[in-house]
């Protein structure tokens, strides 16, 4: 009896041990790709069990297995198909077998949609509003929370969510039209299954979309609608890093996947100059490139190979599948610059019509241009980046708002433009999502605040608004307030500034001021892409002119508390016998008659130079 026992045990765990380790497969990413793209050599990520040594074989012999690659992980396999241009959309049948057993998968390969809509790019044309997702409208509150939500912060909590998901955001796509902005860049959406969730910029799911934001197919629907309004979208992207709950952390498909690992990692090095410094060494460089941005944000190593193919086929993914025009890449100097560049690259030869801004958070302007696409300086490296976010001018702009520097350390500021390959394609902007807002910076004063918008919306570059920047949120130096839910897109909300009659008489006074200059800009190309004359502020009096072909717009700022007269020591040789139209009223003033106009103090006004 106990012989014959002893048997069935030896069977039973003989039987359990080979059940174990038969070949297996559980998922692949990217999840498909499409017929006819440039990318056609793609390397696929399979997840599963004893993916050792495995042999592939596409049943329809038009699609070519590359390579299978040998790596230690028998979790994963990586394998390269070529794809051919004339090969029809369907699902394509694949056979796995290694010693350990045989399986099959399925992978789906598109039609492209070639929709004239998509991938259109974002430019000097365009005003971007940045939309915290989480923070702007809840138009689900069924989709707040999850079964298995990690998160340590309850809704109650500055750093808890407070459930804006895309279904509120796409709710509110006639209001951000009737603003008056053209495109939307909004957080990350990606899932964030994390100890405090809700900022977005740690993923644990690199193809799915927070399901307390929505879905996959969500997100596509917002690009769709916002498409069909002349409404672009950028997409908050982060090739840096993920979040410490990512399933790559306890099973990482090699040792080098992350730079150091959870509890012995190099620290967050801030120094963003060190790539274009030439005193500076190797080890400072790496030092930028490997530390972790924080300890629950493992820092990715795109010099493998492997996860540099996985980042640039994921975002090519997102854009192919959403049909986005453009990329914020999240804290663009602290990953590989080399991947970078062949990101960049990638995404061009792709869709040439594209945008894509770097974060660079620095205020010094060589350093940032040193970040720009085909600079003026031999750098190292060529990023083929487009645009960066202009830092410098955000510095300048806060400093006027704060009252410590005047108009001059703008205009000084942007006199450094020299240095850009291209100046007109900077991100502009006095705010965002991780530093305290402009009226809280101006002590809430109300005249800076709108010097500061009217400069930013008429000067050169990109210009970006911040959520609620046009009803007049105030917050403070808390991420969780200058993060502040937009009132009225939350059901306990007992106000609605989404509309007039919700909002207060100061709100309707800021939202009236953004919506006639975001009016204006729109109206005047020249506001747009014109050519920036400026001249130094003489007697706190700034003036500055954008000229497009016959097109020229005379902006002048008067920082004195009492009024002036347009002084035209420095442009009559621009104005010469012109007539002068103020934009906002209407008031034409005849320059050769002596007809000079008076500006109120602390204000600015805009003027059409010549004949309409």
């Amino acid at each position: 009896m106990i012989k014959n026992f002893r048997i069935i045990l030896l069977v039973y765990f003989f039987t359990s041990n080979l059940l174990s380790q038969s070949l297996s497969i559980n998922k692949i990413e990217p999840p498909n790709w499409w017929i006819g793209m440039k990318w056609n050599k793609l390397q696929l990520l399979i997840y599963g069990a004893e993916l050792s040594e495995i042999s592939v074989e596409s049943k329809d012999k038009q699609i070519k297995i590359d390579r299978v690659h040998r790596i230690d992980n028998t979790n994963y396999a990586f394998v390269d198909i070529i794809i051919p241009p004339d090969l029809s959309a369907g699902e394509y049948e694949f056979i796995v077998k290694n010693k350990s057993g045989k399986t099959s998968f399925n992978y789906l390969l598109k039609e492209r949609e070639n929709n004239p809509d998509h991938h259109k790019g974002f430019s000097n044309k365009d005003v971007i509003y940045l939309i915290m997702a989480d923070r702007f409208c809840d138009g689900n509150p069924a989709n707040n929370t999850i079964g298995d939500s990690l998160d340590n912060y309850s809704s109650d909590d500055l750093n808890g969510r407070k459930g804006g998901d895309i279904e509120g955001i796409i709710s509110k796509l006639d209001y951000i039209i009737e603003l008056g902005v053209t495109a939307l860049w909004v957080t990350p959406m990606l899932e964030n299954n994390m100890y405090m969730s809700y900022h977005g910029y740690a993923a644990t799911d690199l193809y799915k979309i927070d399901s307390r934001f929505g879905t996959n197919e969500l997100y596509k629907k917002l690009v769709k609608e916002a498409h069909s309004k002349n409404l672009k979208v950028i997409l908050d992207h982060v090739s840096n890093h993920i979040g410490i709950n990512h399933p790559w952390i306890n099973d990482l498909p090699m040792p080098d996947w992350i730079n150091g690992k959870p509890g012995d990692h190099k620290p967050a090095n801030h120094n963003k100059l060190t790539l274009h410094d030439i005193h500076s060494d190797s080890i400072t460089m790496s030092a930028t490139w490997e530390g972790w941005f924080t300890n629950y944000m493992p820092d990715l190593n795109q010099r493998n190979p492997y996860l540099k193919n996985y980042l640039i086929q994921n975002t090519l993914w997102w854009i192919e599948f959403s049909g986005i025009d453009g990329i914020r890449e999240d804290t663009y100097p602290y990953a590989d610059q080399y991947y970078l560049s062949e990101w960049a690259q990638a995404i061009f030869n792709e869709y040439p019509d594209f945008n894509i801004v770097g974060e660079i958070w620095t205020g010094i302007p060589a350093f940032l241009a040193a970040y720009q696409g085909n600079n003026k300086f031999n750098s190292k490296i060529n990023s083929h980046l487009p645009s960066v976010t202009d830092f410098a001018l955000s510095d300048a702009l806060r400093s006027y708002l704060s009252g410590e520097k005047g108009l001059v350390n703008i205009y000084e500021t942007i006199a450094q433009d020299f240095l850009f390959s291209d100046p007109y394609s900077l991100l502009t902007f006095f705010d965002n999502h991780d530093i305290s807002r402009g009226l809280f910076v101006a002590n809430e004063n109300v005249e800076r605040f709108k010097i500061a918008l009217s400069i930013l919306l008429t000067t050169r570059g990109i210009p970006k608004l911040l959520y609620g920047t046009e009803i007049g949120i105030v917050g403070d130096d808390h991420h969780g307030n200058i993060r502040s839910t937009f009132p009225g897109g939350f059901v306990d909300d007992t106000v609605n500034a989404f509309t007039k009659s919700g909002r207060k008489e100061f709100q309707n006074e800021t939202y009236n001021y953004v919506t006639e200059l975001l009016s204006i800009r729109n109206k005047y190309p020249a506001l747009q892409s014109g050519k920036l004359l400026h001249f130094y502020p003489f007697n706190d009096q700034y003036i500055y002119f954008r000229i497009l072909d016959d097109q020229k717009i005379m902006v002048v700022v008067n920082d004195k508390e009492v009024q002036q007269n347009i002084d035209l020591t420095h442009i009559k040789h621009i104005v010469s016998d012109d007539v002068l139209t103020n934009i906002k009223t209407g008031e034409r003033f005849l320059l050769d008659d002596g007809n000079i106009p008076v500006i109120k103090g602390k204000s600015v006004e805009l003027f059409l130079v010549g004949e309409e």
